[in-house]
């Protein structure tokens, strides 16, 4: 089947106004420091899901270096994506001293009974792009708009199927488009709002029959990779490969660029080329992924500025320490089961091998030499 493969440059970001207010929240561990005047030398506890994710490494070093050039001493630790792990270090951040946490959870539900801890202690919680859940002791939260990254990869996947055009206005295509989806893991939060967010652009066109999913997997259960695993996902879409009889695979919605390698790499060894792989998607802009784009092999990417997520932290993190109040913009969307966590939401881009040097380059986030 011939497929049009319109590499169109989307600068599209999110078209959501965030309107911005200060809401009080919580300020809980602010008084002394906000006294005092002073934050130099107080500990921040940083707790990041795993070094096994270029974005996370990047997140990480970025909130660390931010938070010392305000004077703070941080204990930044990483759990390798093992749950007890990062209990147990955050357990060890309360009882290094910490003043405040900032928890890029692995689970965001299993972290209740250390967070009352924190709570007893007077230790405010900011949850940092993973919401944690099933607890009243978050203070705030921040994070991208996620279900609009959701509609930016499908949006982007039907561009390059050619249903869209650069503008987002349909082309007249009917397909059919034979398209997989991929979710995220379920155990992260992101991963629903990525998935509602793409299927409310989807789910017309599969009702229409402009696409259709050859393996029937359309659940988020069915399509969801534990862990945002690589290889689980490489296993996925070699077994949909199989699945689907043999029918040519037009798209792939892949909510990350670790699972969209994994991806690319079942496909080209069950056949495609170089020349004729499907429209893939993805998210976090991870060098690995960009020099796909611009190889030609994975046609997008979403790009979420974490030097801009973590100065977000670091500054909820030092109005907390100084008793002042803490900037928020959305006030209703996150209900973490217990609480709506105040949120801080922040816009991001649809990359391609058409913009790529202008959304990543030319601001400084990586440099030619890197992609």
């Amino acid at each position: 089947m011939m497929k049009k493969k319109f590499l169109v440059g989307i600068a599209a970001t999110s078209a959501l106004a965030l309107g911005l207010t200060a809401c009080g929240g919580s300020n809980r561990g602010g008084s002394e420091a906000g006294e005092s005047g002073s934050t130099e030398g107080a500990r921040i506890g940083v707790a990041m899901p795993t070094q096994q994710s270029e974005r996370w490494i990047a997140d990480g070093e970025n909130v660390q270096a931010q938070l010392e050039e305000l004077g703070y001493e941080v204990d930044l630790q990483f759990a390798n994506d093992d749950i007890p792990t990062q209990i147990s270090q955050i357990e060890n951040m309360i009882n290094g001293g910490a003043e405040a946490l900032i928890i890029a959870s692995i689970d965001g539900t299993t972290l209740t009974s250390v967070l009352d801890t924190a709570e007893a202690q007077d230790i405010p919680v900011i949850a940092y792009d993973r919401l944690i859940n099933g607890s009243d002791t978050v203070d705030y939260y921040t994070t991208f708009d996620n279900e609009q990254v959701g509609v930016q990869q499908a949006t982007s996947l039907l561009t390059g199927l050619g249903v869209l055009d650069e503008n987002g206005e349909e082309t007249g295509e009917e397909g059919p488009y034979n398209v997989e989806l991929f979710a995220g893991s379920p155990d992260d939060n992101n991963a629903t709002f990525f998935w509602n967010g793409a299927m409310s652009v989807l789910q017309p066109y599969l009702d229409s029959g402009v696409l259709n999913v050859p393996s029937g997997q359309v659940d988020f259960e069915q399509a969801a990779i534990l862990r945002w695993l690589p290889d689980t996902a490489q296993d996925r879409m070699e077994d949909l490969l199989t699945i689907g009889g043999g029918e040519t695979v037009d798209g792939v919605l892949s909510p990350y660029d670790g699972l969209s390698i994994g991806i690319i790499s079942a496909l080209t060894s069950g056949g495609y080329s170089a020349d004729d792989l499907p429209i893939v998607t993805g998210q976090d802009a991870e060098v690995g992924s960009v020099q796909s784009i611009i190889a030609g092999e994975q046609y997008s990417t979403i790009f979420k500025d974490v030097r801009e997520l973590g100065e977000r932290a670091v500054t909820m993190v030092d109005s907390i320490i100084n008793g002042e109040e803490v900037e928020v913009n959305d006030t209703e969307t996150y209900d973490n089961g217990e609480i709506v966590v105040p949120s801080y939401l922040l816009e991001s881009t649809i990359v391609t091998v058409d913009n790529y040097e202008e959304v990543l380059v030319d601001s400084g986030y990586y440099t030619a030499d890197e992609l």
